[in-house]
């Protein structure tokens, strides 16, 4: 982190907006009589009158000073909430203040309503010192904005793991609203309706995601096939390639299976075995149904994205995660080399509105690697994104027994153990922070068992090369219960998605039984076994939603979006939900922590960059907002480097 000074000062709007300008009015004589205790009264009294009173003439002053309707900040500015103590820092020491004083990108303080005009006068008094003589004429005055009644202001919030580009592709055909097949099919005619030129065009091959047959309404769990998506006159010729919620299976159309054939050496299908980590769904006689599960999607011949196509889909996802509060992402899907070329391009313009932790590939990592990169810094490639197994919701998730709900199969390791080793050491040694993604128990228990060899031979201190390095598993979603604790005493990062835990835990103990359930989605377990107490929380949108209050309000409720569960209204293995206050932290310094970047955001404090969220009610008082009140939260603003990037202050 860079040495910090103060701002230069700049021309000030104090006067056009609810400004202190109370200490440079005073004439030198008045000033000198008057008491330190009196004066820092005063402006106490100033503060605390411009917050209750002032809020009108702030309103006032940015509906006739913005641009597309943001304020117009100057370079230094204080925020300040109008009850005392709803600036939640989360900073240990001193979690709650009034005021954050900001100077350019940079948090110069995060301060009470006392401190505010102090600090100020203090900084103001060494940049006159620096830059102008000591003349006490230059000193600026303080522009002062405050955040409506009942409103709080929170560090940026961040998603340790989701997929940006992918979003983007989602939103353009989403299915994930579908309740039926019949909901599926109809929502591809509309698509096709509505878009002439692929109407028009049979042979356009039509994309979405987003389907899970876990969801649908008189159906058994079963997948579908690709005959059902032929029995539609308007969609069955058509070349149509849909990805499942979790991304893990394809359901594909009869059109798609004969290419898919055509591409094949000697036009014959692989069989399982020469597929490895993936498999096809095979009716008697061994031909395709329609589905294919993890690697065995590789031989589908879909078209790839564009370079445009992939820059619009991550605009749009830039868009919706500000609007949401989200001021850092972490993509586990920018494993190609094209996408990080799409990255650093809207680096280079500017055009990154987000900061983006983005992980690379095993392949393609040694080319690609970047750090604060780009006009605002807010690109970073130095983690590699490695796959273990499949997902639970497509039986691909790898498990040391077999499914309770299917004794066939115990899921599908992507890369055998050994090989896997393999890819893990040469990322290691390539000085690469390694994330892997772990879904089933067998899964986690041999990326356990790498990390602790790997770490073992670093350093006779295992937890302090685990420090230095940062592994990562991705998920952690089913672990042997001692595997739980093992993670923690090896130091190893488990970034886990709480929205996961809703959406399958209608179906997750039929899959486990009730044995390993008891391992599984244990984020409290794993935040207490952990030796910094770091739980980074992500959503893996596009598979959840974007929005990071849904997994706020998951992780605290162990309840679905409409207040059920299993076990009813109290909430699923509510053991295992976290604190408000835990939560706000993995969404911000815990998730910067798995980035190598506590020190310069996650929380709100001097020296750190400027990137908060201003939230219409406090969801961090159970009392004022009970847990169904959380999903009615609404994001007033959100702040990158000290700009508004979504929404007014």
């Amino acid at each position: 982190m860079s040495k910090r000074s103060p701002p230069k000062p700049k021309p000030t709007i104090a006067e056009k907006s609810h400004v202190s300008p109370s200490k440079p009015q005073l004439s030198a004589e008045k000033d000198a009589s008057i008491t330190s205790d009196w004066r820092r009264g005063l402006r106490v009294a100033i503060v605390l009158a411009l917050l209750s009173a002032g809020f009108t003439a702030y309103r006032q002053f940015i509906t006739t000073n913005t641009t597309q309707g943001r304020v117009i900040l100057p370079e230094s500015y204080a925020l300040c909430t109008a009850e005392r103590g709803k600036v939640y820092t989360v900073e240990e020491k001193a979690p709650n203040t009034d005021c954050i004083l900001v100077g350019h990108d940079r948090v110069l303080a995060a301060t009470s309503y006392e401190s505010l005009y102090d600090i100020w006068e203090e900084i103001q008094d060494e940049a006159i010192r620096k830059f102008y003589g000591n003349e006490p004429k230059a000193k600026k005055a303080l522009t002062v904005y405050s955040t409506p009644p009942g409103s709080i202001i929170v560090p940026g919030l961040a998603d340790a793991h989701a997929h940006l580009i992918e979003y983007g592709f989602k939103v353009q055909l989403p299915l994930d609203t579908a309740q039926s097949l019949e909901d599926i099919l109809d929502t591809l005619e509309d698509y096709v309706k509505a878009h002439p030129d692929i109407e028009a065009d049979p042979d356009r091959w039509i994309r979405g995601m987003g389907w899970d047959q876990t969801r649908w309404k008189d159906w058994s769990g079963e997948f579908p096939t690709a005959e059902h998506l032929a029995s539609r006159s308007l969609l069955a010729a058509r070349p149509i390639a849909l990805s499942r919620v979790d991304g893990h299976a394809m359901w594909v159309s009869p059109r798609v299976i004969e290419l898919t054939k055509e591409s094949q050496p000697g036009h014959k299908w692989p069989s399982d075995d020469e597929i490895e980590g993936g498999s096809i769904v095979r009716d008697s006689d061994g031909n395709p149904t329609g589905v294919f599960i993890d690697t065995a999607m590789d031989i589908i011949p879909v078209p790839p994205h564009d370079e445009e196509e992939m820059e619009e889909f991550a605009l749009r996802a830039f868009n919706d995660a500000l609007s949401v509060g989200l001021t850092s992402v972490h993509d586990a899907s920018s494993m190609s080399s094209e996408m990080i070329d799409v990255y650093t391009k809207l680096a280079d313009e500017g055009s990154l509105s987000i900061r983006v932790y983005a992980m690379a590939s095993p392949e393609t990592h040694s080319e690609k690697r970047l750090e604060r990169y780009g006009e605002d810094g807010r690109l970073d490639v130095t983690s590699v994104k490695i796959f273990t197994d499949g997902a639970l919701g497509s039986w691909g998730a790898a498990l040391l027994e077999p499914y309770s709900d299917n004794p066939d199969t115990s899921g599908l390791m992507r890369t055998s153990e050994a090989k896997l080793e393999e890819i893990v050491k040469k990322v290691w040694d390539d000085g690469w922070q390694v994330n892997i993604h772990c879904i089933g128990d067998r899964a986690n228990k041999a990326v356990l068992d790498i990390y602790e060899r790997l770490l073992s031979n670093s350093s006779d201190d295992a937890l302090q090369a685990s420090t230095e390095r940062r592994p990562r598993i991705e998920h952690a979603q089913i672990m042997q219960v001692e595997d739980l604790a093992r993670a923690g005493k090896l130091g190893v990062i488990t970034s886990v998605q709480p929205t996961h835990a809703t959406s399958d835990m209608w179906y997750a103990e039929t899959r486990l039984g009730p044995d390993r359930i008891k391992g599984a989605y244990a984020y409290q377990t794993l935040l207490q076994s952990s030796p910094r107490k770091v739980l980074p929380l992500g959503s893996d949108f596009p598979v959840e939603g974007i929005n990071p209050l849904l997994g706020f309000y998951a992780s605290t409720t162990r309840l679905d979006v409409h207040g059920n569960s299993p076990h009813g209204d109290k909430g699923w293995y509510t053991s295992e939900r976290l604190t408000r206050m835990q939560a706000l932290k993995g969404m911000t310094l815990d998730a910067a922590y798995a980035a190598f970047a506590e020190t310069d955001w996650g929380s709100l404090a001097r020296g750190k960059k400027a990137d908060f969220v201003v939230l219409d009610r406090d969801i961090m008082d159970e009392e004022a907002v009970p847990a169904a009140a959380i999903l009615e939260t609404k994001v007033l603003a959100t702040v990158v480097d000290g700009r508004v990037a979504f929404g007014k202050l």
